[in-house]
């Protein structure tokens, strides 16, 4: 499993025009699924969303992680993270896992989320979602568990 995380000041997400999921300073994680993952993966994937440290302390470093900074989580599946862009012009998505997998596997990332910590939200899986957010840094970054 991949995450793309972006620290966020707000971050929402739209689905034919009504707002599906929103938080408001905090992480938006992009989730892709590739085959071959499974509940491990995500249990260390979402680990690594809860505990990596890209929050400011008191000092100005990178020292809290999205709990300790009161952030909320904003997990939005997104397939083409999957995408093996090694040769040509063009993504092939033969490693993502097939789109059932895939979203039995994002639904399981989310539960456990949602049990983890108070602050969590989502898209819809396989929806035609229109993302929304304000970079805060920019801090940008790609997990792989």
């Amino acid at each position: 499993m991949k995450a793309l995380i972006q620290r966020v000041t707000r971050a929402s997400v739209d689905v034919e025009g009504h707002t599906v999921g929103a938080i408001d300073h905090g992480l938006l994680a992009l989730v892709g699924v590739e085959k071959g993952d499974s509940q491990a993966d995500a249990d260390k994937l979402l680990h690594k969303l809860l505990n990596y440290r890209v929050f400011s302390d008191a000092d100005g470093k990178m020292n809290l992680n999205v709990q300790q900074a009161e952030g909320g989580l904003l997990l939005v599946s997104q397939f083409t993270l999957a995408a093996d862009t090694h040769k040509g012009l063009r993504p092939s998505f033969s490693s993502a896992a097939p789109p059932d997998e895939g979203e039995q596997l994002f639904n399981y990332l989310v539960t456990q989320a949602q049990s983890a910590w108070q602050d969590v939200a989502t898209g819809e899986f396989g929806g035609n979602m229109q993302v929304s957010l304000v970079n805060d840094g920019p801090v940008t970054f790609l997990l792989e568990s």
